[in-house]
């Protein structure tokens, strides 16, 4: 049988789908986040409950949101509930098991910035869309999970605008700082977790084609490697058929695959 040709974006989706498991609750960010967790719904994880800012509990989108506010996710949800109670109840209340979040930037600490980057914040080169609910998500969710394209000008040395907390640089000085910090980093490179010790994002794992080298020359800090950096298993047939079955449906309903790229 030949092998099947994906590509680094399809790789980054079906690996942060997998991290994904069944009967989770999940607080799910648009784009990339959006397209992984409905992928791991419908291939692994069918009982997995997705959560959107806009108040829809247990989304089953049949094509891929635009925005958290696209009548997709209430017209399939199990039910929808007012923002402040998404918040309260259930993300602050510790009823999400995990946040899937994107990022514009991000730094050794997991900290996100999806403000500004460039110049000052009342003129920077750059303006984000901002922090929606996503400060919330990184410091509440048990787990958080981010997904973004790996590249020196999205991992950070240093950060434009700190959105969204991750760990703070010394938790000796400060042990009881707020900020829980993304666990798992998901690129199209490979894969980072937070070092339990140092909690610094310490690559845990490649994708199939590259090396840690190309990882380490896409990141803008010394970034640290486990003592056995795994290589990610390649996409299987029946993952790459439902991302791109769903990609599909996206297109024809929108013109867009939305969180393909």
């Amino acid at each position: 049988m030949p092998e099947l040709e994906y590509s680094p974006s399809e790789m980054m989706t079906v690996a942060a789908a997998r991290t994904l498991t069944d009967n989770t609750v999940c607080f799910v960010g648009i784009g990339l986040p959006s397209a992984a967790a409905n992928l791991a719904r419908i291939t692994h994880a069918p009982n997995v409950v997705l959560i959107y800012e806009s108040g829809t509990i247990g989304a089953k989108p049949n094509v891929l949101p635009l925005s958290i506010g696209d009548g997709e996710l209430a017209d399939t949800a199990d039910t929808v509930v007012s923002v402040p109670e998404i918040f309260r109840y259930w993300l602050q209340g510790g009823r999400v098991d995990v946040g899937f979040l994107g990022a514009a930037q991000i730094d050794k600490f997991g900290r996100i910035n999806t403000t500004v980057v460039g110049g000052s914040y009342e003129k920077p080169k750059v303006r984000l869309p901002g922090a929606g609910g996503a400060p919330e998500i990184a410091t509440s969710a048990k787990r958080v999970c981010v997904v973004m394209k790996q590249s020196r000008r999205a991992f950070v040395d240093t950060l434009s605008f700190v959105t969204s907390a991750g760990y703070v640089d010394n938790p000796a000085d400060n042990p009881r700082a707020r900020g829980r910090g993304p666990t798992t980093v998901i690129t199209d490179l490979g894969i980072m977790t937070s070092d339990s010790r140092t909690r610094e994002l310490t690559l845990v794992a490649v994708h199939p084609g590259f090396t840690i080298a190309q990882v380490e020359a896409e990141t803008g800090w010394a970034l640290k490697s486990a003592p056995e950096v795994a290589c990610t298993p390649p996409p299987a047939r029946y993952e790459l058929e439902a991302l791109r079955d769903l990609q599909a449906r996206t297109a024809a309903a929108h013109g867009v695959a939305n969180g393909s790229e």
